[in-house]
């Protein structure tokens, strides 16, 4: 794929991770608003999707087969999600995030995210249902999942797209 002749690999190194850095921070904000209305906007989510492309060509990837592949691993996501969310299991929100999140996240790496949200979202399950049975309240749990997600979302971020010498940096 050709970049040009304008700052080629520099440019769009620096335009890779400034859209990680957005998607984090995308992250970030569909946990607060997950938390505070239980609700993860659309916007937000059309965002998130809107911005896969660029970072498509930012980090070099091939139409075919893998921007394939990433599209194909996030309409199977959204079928099975959706599944999900027809049962109850899920919110609508939640699924939208994961779908798009899939476009952005190589289907080895959407893995490891999938099972890092599960382990988030049991703990976090398990700490607002012990709190919620210790304030004795009748009304229905409402899990906040964006947070699970988000958290996952964030740790295979940093897991995966991370340079070396900033992951020695922190780990010191």
């Amino acid at each position: 794929m050709s970049r040009g002749n304008f700052g080629g690999t520099m440019l769009t190194t620096t335009i890779h991770y400034g859209l990680l850095i957005g998607l984090a921070i995308a992250l970030v904000f569909a946990a607060f608003t997950d938390i505070r209305r239980r609700q993860i906007d659309n916007w937000l989510n059309g965002a998130i999707a809107l911005g896969a492309p660029l970072f498509w060509w930012a980090s070099g990837i091939s139409l075919w087969p893998d921007v394939a592949i990433q599209l194909g691993v996030a309409f199977a996501a959204f079928v099975l999600l959706a599944g999900l969310f027809a049962l109850k299991v899920m919110g609508g929100g939640d699924v939208k995030l994961l779908t798009v999140l899939a476009l952005w996240i190589p289907p080895q790496i959407f893995l490891q995210l999938l099972v890092i949200m599960a382990i988030a979202g049991g703990v976090l399950t398990i700490a607002m249902g012990a709190w919620h049975f210790l304030r004795r309240q009748k009304e229905r749990l409402a899990i906040p999942y964006g947070v699970a997600i988000a958290f996952g979302g964030l740790w295979v971020l940093a897991a995966n797209y991370l340079p070396a010498t900033a992951l020695a940096a922190i780990s010191q």
